[in-house]
C-alpha cells in the first residue's frame, strides 16, 4: 500500500472511531438530559471538537436519528441472538424487558425526531421492531408457550404503553416491571374463548 492509502486508511479509522465515539456520548447525554441536551456537552464526552461532531452530524436531528438507529439495530440483534435460546418464553420475555427500557429511554428521541422531522431518513423503527418480535412470538407460539391469537403489533403496543406510562414516574420504580409482568402472565393464559370450551 503507497502511504497516501495508508494516510486515507488511517483518516477511515480515525472519523469510523471519532462516529462511534459521538454516538456513545450521545446515547449516554440524551439518556440523562433528553433530546435537548447540549451537543457540545455531547462532544466534550467524546473527546471530539463540536466542529468534528458536526462534520459527523450536520444537525441535531442527524444526530437524535443516528442514535436511534443504533438501539433500533441493537435492539434487532438481540432479538437474533435470543432466537436459538432454549426456552422460547425466556427469550421473548427477555426481549420485552430489553424493549420496555428502550422505550422507555428513547421515548422522547422518537417524538422530536417525529416533530422535526416527519420522515426520519432510512429509519423504519416500528417494521424493524415488529419483524424482531415477530421472530420470537412465533417460535413460542410454535412451542406452546405463548398464546396463538396474540400479534406482534399487540405485543408492541402494551409494552410502549407501560413505557408511556411509567417513564416520568418517580414514585414507583417497580411500576415498569410489575406491569410486564402481568403483560407477560397474560401471554401464556389461553384466550377466553378457549378456556371456557
Amino acid at each position: 500500500m503507497t502511504a497516501d492509502g495508508l494516510i486515507s486508511a488511517r483518516r477511515r479509522s480515525d472519523a469510523r472511531r471519532n462516529h462511534d465515539l459521538i454516538i456513545t456520548a450521545a446515547r449516554e447525554t440524551f439518556a440523562e438530559s433528553g433530546p435537548d441536551a447540549s451537543l457540545n456537552e455531547i462532544a466534550r464526552r467524546a473527546g471530539v471538537g463540536p466542529g468534528t461532531l458536526y462534520r459527523h452530524f450536520p444537525n441535531r436531528s442527524a444526530l437524535l436519528t443516528a442514535v436511534l438507529q443504533d438501539r433500533i439495530d441493537t435492539l434487532r440483534e438481540h432479538a437474533r441472538r435470543l432466537l436459538p435460546a432454549e426456552s422460547a418464553d425466556e427469550a421473548l420475555a427477555e426481549w420485552l424487558r430489553a424493549f420496555l427500557d428502550h422505550a422507555r429511554v428513547n421515548q422522547g428521541l422518537a417524538c422530536t425526531l417525529m416533530l422535526e422531522e416527519r420522515d426520519a431518513p432510512g429509519l423504519d423503527c416500528q417494521r424493524v421492531i415488529e419483524e424482531a418480535v415477530a421472530a420470537l412470538l412465533s417460535r413460542a407460539q410454535r412451542d406452546g408457550a405463548a398464546r396463538p391469537d396474540l400479534t406482534p403489533g399487540d405485543l408492541i403496543q402494551l409494552v410502549v404503553g407501560i413505557a408511556l406510562s411509567t417513564a416520568r414516574n418517580d414514585d414507583d420504580p417497580g411500576r415498569a416491571d410489575r406491569l410486564l409482568a402481568l403483560v407477560l402472565d397474560a401471554v401464556h393464559a389461553r384466550p377466553q374463548r378457549e378456556a371456557g370450551a
